[in-house]
C-alpha cells in the first residue's frame, strides 16, 4: 500500500469556465494574464481564437510546438505584442533582437554559456551562496520571517555579478531586488495600447514612471562598461576574461555596436538572474509544503556535502534536489508564454492525419503555463510531484512537453548555468536552514514578464545544522 501523503497542490488560478468579455479581458491582462485562460487551454491540443481582431493559435500539442519552434522556425518571427512589451526595456538584447542583430549577439555570447564553460562557474556560485546565507545565521528568534522572493533576487544577482561580471557591476543601490520589481511592475506588462497594436510612439499610461527606473538601469550598464573599458585600455592583462570583457571585445564592423552591447548587458543584469530567482523562491515554498520531499532533499544534500564532492558535480549527484527545482519550473515557469507570428502560410499534420492551417500573420501562442498543467500530458497536473523528474521517470517526459527554457534556435542560452546555480544554491541553503510557511505566507502567482508571487513570499527561516564552512 502506498503510504505517501497526497501531494501538495500550490495556489494557481482555476481554469475559467465562462469566456470573459472584451472589457474583462483588458482588466485581467492588466491585473494578471495567468487568470485569463479557460478550460480548453488546459484540455485541448490547440485552439484558434481571436483577441481584439488579432487571430491567435494557442498551441499545446508537443508535435506542433516542435514544428513552430524547430522544424519550421524560420517561418516564425517574434509576435508584435511581445516586442511592444519587451523592446522598450531590452531594445536589441538577445531576448528581443531578430535577424542579423540576433545572430551576431548569439554568436558573441555563446562561448560563455557552453556546458563546459558554464560548469566552470560552480566555485563562484558556491562562494556567493555561502556568503549570502550568512544573513540567516543571526535570525532571532528561530523562524524569523524573511521575504524569500526578494532574497532570491538578491542572491541570484550576486551570483550573476560575480560569475559574468567578476563583481564589477557599478551600482549605488543597496536594494537591487526592489529596483527589479519596480522595473517589471512599471515596464514589464501588457498595456491596452499593446492589445490594440498601437505604434510604439503612442504613450502607454500603465508604464508612466517606468522610464525613470529603466534609465537608472541603463546608467548602471554604461558606468559598468566605461569602468571595464578603462581597465582594458590601461592594461588588458588586468581585465578579467569574463562575459563583460568578451562582449566589449566584439565591438567592430563585423561584431556588435556599443548600443547592442549595452542592450545585452542590460538583458543579463535585468533578466538573466530574474528567472532563476523566481523559480528558487517557488521551489522553497513548494518544498516547505511537501515534508517527504524536503526530508529526501536534506538527506541527499547532507550525504553529498559530507563527501567533499566538488560543486561542479552537484547537479549530477543531487537528482532529488534537481527534480524539486524542475517541478517548480513546471508549475511556475518563469517565462509563462512564448509568442510567435507566422511569416507565411503554413500547415502541420499530426500522426492521426489532422491538419492545422496556420495562415500568415496569425499569432502563435505557446504557453508553458498551460502546457505544464495540461490534462493530456501530465498526471495530476496541478500537484507538486518532483518524482516526475527522478532519473527513472524523466524519460517519459517529452522534449516539447516541458519548456522552462524554450526550444529551438532561441532556446535559453543560460539553461545549464541556471540549473547548476539552482542546485548549488538550494544545497547551501537547505543544508543549513529550513524554510517554512507562516501565517503571512499566502502567495498568488502573477505574470509580470516572469511568474512571481504577488506581494512577495514571506517565510520563516530556522537554522538546521552547523555547516563545516561556518
Amino acid at each position: 500500500m502506498d503510504m505517501r501523503p497526497d501531494p501538495f497542490v500550490p495556489p494557481a488560478p482555476l481554469p475559467r469556465t465562462v469566456p470573459p468579455s472584451r472589457l474583462e479581458i483588458i482588466r485581467i491582462i492588466l491585473r494578471n494574464p495567468l487568470e485569463l485562460w479557460g478550460e480548453p487551454s488546459y484540455t485541448l491540443p490547440w485552439i484558434k481564437t481571436s483577441f481584439f481582431g488579432q487571430h491567435t493559435l494557442i498551441v499545446n500539442d508537443p508535435g506542433l510546438i516542435k514544428h513552430v519552434l524547430v522544424d519550421n522556425a524560420t517561418n516564425y518571427r517574434m509576435s508584435d505584442i511581445r516586442q511592444l512589451v519587451l523592446r522598450p526595456i531590452l531594445r536589441d538584447g538577445l531576448l528581443t533582437a531578430e535577424g542579423q542583430v540576433w545572430k551576431r549577439s548569439r554568436k558573441a555570447v555563446a562561448p560563455v554559456f557552453t556546458p563546459r564553460h558554464a560548469k566552470g562557474f560552480a566555485g563562484q556560485m558556491l562562494r556567493q551562496s555561502e556568503e549570502y546565507v550568512r544573513k540567516y545565521e543571526g535570525a532571532v528568534p528561530a523562524g524569523q520571517i524573511f521575504d524569500i522572493a526578494a532574497d532570491m533576487t538578491d542572491l541570484t544577482f550576486a551570483i550573476l555579478a560575480e560569475t559574468l561580471f567578476s563583481g564589477e557591476i557599478v551600482s549605488s543601490s543597496g536594494h537591487f531586488a526592489d529596483d527589479v520589481n519596480e522595473l517589471l511592475h512599471r515596464m514589464g506588462r501588457v498595456d491596452p495600447m499593446d492589445l490594440l497594436r498601437a505604434p510604439s510612439w503612442v504613450p502607454r499610461l500603465t508604464r508612466i514612471g517606468g522610464q525613470k527606473v529603466l534609465e537608472k538601469f541603463r546608467a548602471i550598464v554604461r558606468d559598468t562598461m566605461d569602468m571595464r573599458l578603462a581597465k582594458m585600455r590601461a592594461d588588458r592583462a588586468t581585465a578579467p576574461d569574463d562575459f563583460l570583457t568578451l562582449l566589449l571585445e566584439q565591438t567592430g564592423p563585423d561584431g556588435l555596436t556599443k548600443e547592442e552591447i549595452e542592450d545585452n548587458i542590460l538583458t543579463f543584469i535585468g533578466a538573466g538572474h530574474e528567472t532563476t530567482a523566481r523559480a528558487l523562491a517557488w521551489t522553497l515554498y513548494c518544498v516547505a509544503n511537501s515534508p517527504h520531499i524536503r526530508e529526501a532533499m536534506e538527506a541527499e544534500i547532507d550525504s553529498i556535502l559530507a563527501t567533499d564532492a566538488e560543486p561542479v558535480e552537484w547537479l549530477d549527484l543531487m537528482p532529488v534536489t534537481r527534480a524539486a527545482f524542475e517541478e517548480a519550473l513546471r508549475l511556475y515557469p518563469p517565462a509563462p508564454s512564448i509568442n510567435r507570428a507566422a511569416i507565411a502560410d503554413d500547415v502541420w499534420t499530426n500522426a492521426k492525419g489532422e491538419k492545422v492551417e496556420i495562415p500568415a500573420d496569425i499569432t502563435v501562442l505557446i504557453m508553458p503555463w498551460t502546457l505544464h498543467r495540461h490534462e493530456l500530458y501530465w498526471d495530476r497536473p496541478r500537484a507538486y510531484m518532483p518524482e516526475r523528474f527522478f532519473p527513472e521517470n524523466r524519460g517519459s517526459i517529452g522534449r516539447f512537453q516541458f519548456l522552462p527554457f524554450g526550444a529551438g534556435p532561441r532556446v535559453c542560452i543560460g539553461a545549464t548555468f541556471a540549473l547548476q546555480e539552482a542546485v548549488i544554491a538550494l544545497a547551501v541553503m537547505m543544508h543549513r536552514f529550513r524554510f517554512d510557511q507562516t501565517e503571512a505566507t499566502n502567495p498568488w502567482p502573477v505574470q509580470k514578464l516572469t511568474t512571481q508571487p504577488q506581494n512577495g513570499l514571506p517565510m520563516g527561516v530556522t537554522p538546521r545544522i552547523i555547516s563545516r564552512a561556518a
